[in-house]
């Protein structure tokens, strides 16, 4: 990989230039964010619901590791861009089968190292998330403009959906799983309560879905903002009240979309495994995984029958709802996850209970 190292900057929309050291082979343009975990930088880079963004990690030093297939999350790195402190080059684990350098060559990401992350961190905390790109230092800066008018991309979830239906896990409850861009974790955690799984791109339909005579429905997390999904809307409308429903993450804003309420998109979304969520039925705090730039408007749902269950102890936000008028529910955070010492298996407990009739 050090064959294509060179010197190269991070230019925010707003002017603001970052200098490091280049890794990789092509520019990167997208969203720049940024994620506070100080562990699971594979699962991260991994995670689809980071597609097409420039990631900052705040942690400095990454790497230290390495990597294992163990740990992927996603078929592949869905990335545009990642920015952190400091690479480590010598991992110690007794996992570790690759370094990240050498990860990162594989997938194709563009990576700057040696800047301060704490400093881009701040910028994206005081101004919001903002357009970026990552290029080789002499670029001219007529060229940098005209990649910083890269349009947006809207079309995240068909990029990491699955192509075909498959299935996985065995039990006696079957549970439809739409694929808006899933972590293997999930489907993994979902398995292990006695599930067996049939998976579904993003785009099939309500009345094929319907056909498998599934015991429940679940909504997975994906990328990018849930109104550019009108037609998922409306396929989830259809399904609202044949199954019990379980929704994470985007899946919890499109169901909440489908219900009539509203969503907006948040100034640096949260990002990290360290955010407490506070259940208000128990009273209960939890630690828990996110990666979300989108929420759920609390303003929007007055009169549709959609109760707040779980709120951010950060800034107050929703974190999760329930359906008074039929069986679902839907959390905005990652419960799979481990970012802590667990105690989020209840969620899926109860997603049990209604399909079992409970």
């Amino acid at each position: 990989m050090h064959k294509t190292m060179r010197k190269g900057k991070l230019v925010l929309k707003d002017g603001s230039v970052y200098e490091g050291t280049l890794y990789g082979k092509r520019n990167a343009v997208g969203e720049v964010v940024f994620t506070t975990g100080m562990s699971g930088y594979q699962e991260t880079l991994t995670d689809p619901s980071f597609c097409g963004q420039i990631v900052v990690m705040t942690y400095p030093l990454v790497g230290n590791y390495g990597c294992s297939p163990l740990f992927n999350q996603g078929r592949k790195c869905f990335f545009q861009g990642y920015v952190i402190g400091d690479l480590c080059d010598h991992p110690s684990n007794w996992r570790n089968e690759q370094s990240l350098e050498a990860f990162l060559e594989q997938q194709d990401i563009p990576t700057l190292v040696g800047v301060d992350t704490r400093a881009i961190t701040r910028k994206l905390r005081n101004y919001g998330v903002l357009q970026g790109v990552i290029v080789p230092a002499e670029m001219p800066q007529d060229e940098v403009e005209a990649l910083l008018a890269t349009p947006d991309v809207h079309d995240q979830v068909q990029q990491v959906t699955t192509k075909e239906v498959y299935s996985l896990g065995e039990g006696k409850l079957n549970v439809a799983v739409m694929d808006f861009g899933i972590k293997q974790n999930i489907l993994n955690y979902l398995a292990s309560f006695g599930c067996h799984l049939t998976v579904f791109p993003a785009d099939t339909s309500a009345e094929e879905v319907l056909r498998y005579n599934p015991d429940g429905i679940f909504l997975s997390n994906g990328p990018g903002d849930p109104k550019d999904l009108p037609e998922v809307i409306e396929n989830v409308k259809k399904m609202i009240g044949r199954r019990p429903i379980f929704g994470i993450c985007l899946g919890h804003q499109l169901m909440a979309l489908a219900n009539g309420a509203d969503t907006y998109k948040m100034k640096f979304g949260h990002r990290g495994i360290n955010q407490p969520v506070k259940d208000l039925r128990s009273g209960r705090i939890y630690i828990s995984s996110q990666n979300h730039g989108y929420a759920v408007d609390e303003k929007s749902l007055e009169g549709k029958g959609i109760n707040i269950t779980h709120i951010s102890m950060n800034d107050g936000t929703i974190e999760g709802v329930e359906y008074t008028k039929h069986p679902t529910f839907t959390v905005q955070y990652h419960p799979e996850a481990c970012p802590g010492p667990g105690g989020h298996e209840y969620l899926f407990k109860h997603f049990i209970d209604m399909m079992e009739g409970r």
